[in-house]
């Protein structure tokens, strides 16, 4: 059968919808980018938060659309395993498959079932105990889960009931699958989980995550290892000064902080505070100064005063953080922090957000600025989507398909896409860089 693929969400996400392909393509089935011309559509979905269940309701809809009358399209993912009732009702009867986000690999069984149905165990999270996995990414980078679930139960989020708790990969399979990735040309890997930091802890290893990065960064190979995501909760030291020490280990690393009021962060119920927050960033760009750091922000959150918020703000203006997700707090039924007091209307929430915005592309602006003329390490991408005139690049401080970007204004330089070059800065334009291939 011929089947289209849709992935939405995290990487975590993108790594279950690759596992998927792989079950598919070792049936005999055939991946097309057609809507139109596929047997069966599939949706991998999000269900973190009502802006990605609208997202995944607005894509099925539109699928439904464009497929051919006769097929059959199957939606799995975390909206299915705790908001199916949300397609079910939008849909009546459209979807001919369900599968829980921890049943993925169910896939042939929904793709074979002549019948509607559906597969959605208890099992939340799919952890992949074997190496092969076709990757969908572009050839030079790759996602590896190292872990699912999370145990940290952050009042505002609904993950630990969606995914259930912690769970981790075996260190073997995992320097497994890597070593696999490098042989195959893969020029950068990026760690993904909940909080990496958190690997191993439903195991109770102790420094689980110190003691794989020594066994990753032991091949010896020449490529990049980016962390997505390390919360400041609890950041090992050893992680740091592991980072320091070998310069394969991308300078950059995804912090998510939320917030800095201590008394916001308590009652999201975070394991940290604002000291914490400033003594982990002061201390990894001790170590190493050139990091680029990102993280995410939620304004709006219940109690949030103007006092919070302009600590908020005041924070960013001083520590300068180079990539900030800015987010409104989004009110989730499952959450714990659903029936807190003094819930904040919808337009302050808005407007907080635009404020920070604005302060954050200031900063952007900034440090743009002092990149100009310098020459990075960069891995060259692909043509720019508007123009094959124009090349994409990546320096170690940005990750794929959530940061800025290095805009490449003479191709005659670039021998192959998907490998290194050394790439001078020479103009900026808001978050993003412009950059020439050095001879």
């Amino acid at each position: 059968m011929r089947i289209h693929i849709t992935s939405l969400g995290c990487p975590r996400n993108w790594v279950d919808t690759e596992q998927m392909l792989t079950f598919l393509l070792k049936d005999g089935h055939k991946l097309i980018g057609e809507e139109e011309k596929a047997d069966v559509l599939l949706i991998n979905t999000c269900g973190f938060l009502k802006e990605s269940r609208k997202e995944a309701i607005e894509t099925i809809e539109e699928l439904l659309q464009r497929k051919r009358s006769d097929a059959k399209v199957i939606v799995t993912g975390c909206m299915v395993q705790n908001h199916k009732e949300e397609i079910e009702k939008r849909f009546k009867g459209k979807i001919h498959f369900y599968l829980g986000s921890g049943d993925i690999d169910q896939i042939l069984k929904a793709i074979h079932s002549k019948e509607k149905g559906e597969y959605i165990s208890k099992r939340c999270s799919f952890i992949n105990m074997s190496v092969p996995r076709v990757i969908a990414t572009p050839s030079h980078f790759a996602y590896v889960k190292i872990a699912e679930g999370c145990s940290k139960n952050c009042s505002y989020c609904i993950i630990p009931k969606i995914k259930g708790p912690l769970k981790s990969r075996s260190s073997e399979h995992i320097i497994r699958e890597i070593e696999t990735l490098l042989s195959d040309g893969v020029k950068e890997i990026i760690l993904v989980a909940q909080d990496l930091a958190d690997f191993g802890k439903d195991r109770k290893e102790e420094k689980a995550l110190c003691t794989l990065l020594e066994e990753i960064l032991a091949i010896k190979k020449d490529f990049w290892l980016r962390l997505l995501y390390v919360y400041p909760d609890d950041m090992p030291k050893d992680l740091i000064n592991i980072m320091s020490k070998d310069s394969r280990v991308c300078r950059y690393i995804d912090m998510p902080i939320q917030h800095v009021s201590d008394k916001i962060l308590r009652k999201m119920k975070r394991k940290t505070s604002k000291e914490k927050i400033i003594h982990t960033i002061e201390t990894l760009r001790e170590k190493m100064p050139d990091i680029s750091i990102r993280t995410s922000l939620i304004v709006g959150f219940p109690s949030e005063t103007d006092a919070d918020f302009q600590e908020l703000v005041d924070f960013l203006k001083t520590y300068k953080l180079d990539h900030v997700g800015i987010f409104t707090y989004s009110r989730e039924e499952l959450s714990s922090s659903y029936d807190l007091e003094d819930q904040i209307p919808e337009d302050v929430k808005k407007k907080r957000a635009e404020i920070l915005t604005k302060v954050q592309l200031d900063i952007a602006k900034e440090k743009n600025q002092k990149k100009l003329g310098k020459v990075v390490k960069a891995i060259v991408e692909g043509y720019h989507n508007e123009s094959s005139y124009l090349a994409l690049a990546r320096s170690q401080k940005q990750a794929p398909e959530i940061d800025s970007q290095i805009i490449i204004n003479d191709v005659s330089k670039i021998k192959k896409f998907g490998q290194f070059a050394d790439v001078e800065i020479t103009a900026a334009i808001d978050f993003d860089l412009i950059g020439q291939i050095k001879d």
